[in-house]
């Protein structure tokens, strides 16, 4: 079999010289704020594990892996409690936040304790998915994770809509220009890399071993009709 010959460049992209053809675009800065909310996501997409988990660890436990579970735990522990909760929000976003007193460092402390019931609940589903099968603990298992996913919606929507807002109003422009910089430092020390791009592999690999990847699956059927 001959080897097809390469394609020709058309006339015009011929001529062009590599001083005219245009440069990619740098990708535009992440802010803080745009950040912390970004990481955020990676998180959410965890609680989605734990939830659709949960759901299975109801209606047949057997099917469930407890390697790809232990795996969102492991990334909840590394990317959000270690990183995300104890070096950028209790480190930096909540000490300016409760400067201002009053319900926003009421919310603040709350927000410190649910990190600290998050944690526990960490530790509980490592120690139950180190065993091959989840066995007879499927049933409290599934409560432990529907009951971490509702502390966590209700947690990171109140962080995007109050606690980030009144933050980044709290920093002026170079503040905060500043403490993208500072977030970025201690996010490749943490990481030796860029950790959101590492976290986002990780768990869009754990949505593909429980066969999540697809969200169309996901899509409701229409509401009954009303007449």
């Amino acid at each position: 079999m001959t080897a097809s010959p390469e394609p020709r460049p058309s006339a015009s992209s011929a001529s062009k010289t590599p001083a005219q053809t245009p440069a990619p675009e740098d990708e535009p800065e992440v802010t803080a704020t745009e950040d912390m909310m970004r990481e955020h996501g990676i998180l959410r997409r965890a609680l989605f594990v734990y939830s659709e988990t949960a759901k299975n660890l109801r209606t047949n436990a057997a099917r469930v892996p407890p390697g790809a579970l232990q795996h969102a735990a492991k990334l909840f522990r590394t990317f959000g409690e270690e990183y995300h909760e104890k070096k950028l929000e209790e480190g930096y976003v909540f000490p300016k936040v409760k400067e201002s007193g009053g319900a926003l460092a009421q919310l603040a402390g709350v927000l410190v304790a649910q990190h600290e019931r998050g944690r526990e609940i960490t530790d509980y589903i490592l120690a139950v998915t180190a065993a091959p099968k989840v066995g007879a603990k499927a049933s409290e298992l599934a409560s432990v994770l529907e009951g971490f996913v509702r502390m966590y919606r209700a947690h990171a929507a109140r962080e995007d809509t109050v606690v980030f807002p009144a933050w980044k109003k709290a920093l002026s422009p170079k503040e905060l220009d500043e403490m993208g910089d500072k977030f970025e430092d201690i996010e490749h020390a943490q990481f030796g890399a860029d950790g959101f791009d590492l976290a986002l592999r990780q768990i869009a690999a754990v949505e593909d071993e429980l066969g999540l990847t697809d969200i169309s699956q996901f899509t409701p059927p229409p509401p009954p009709k009303t007449a």
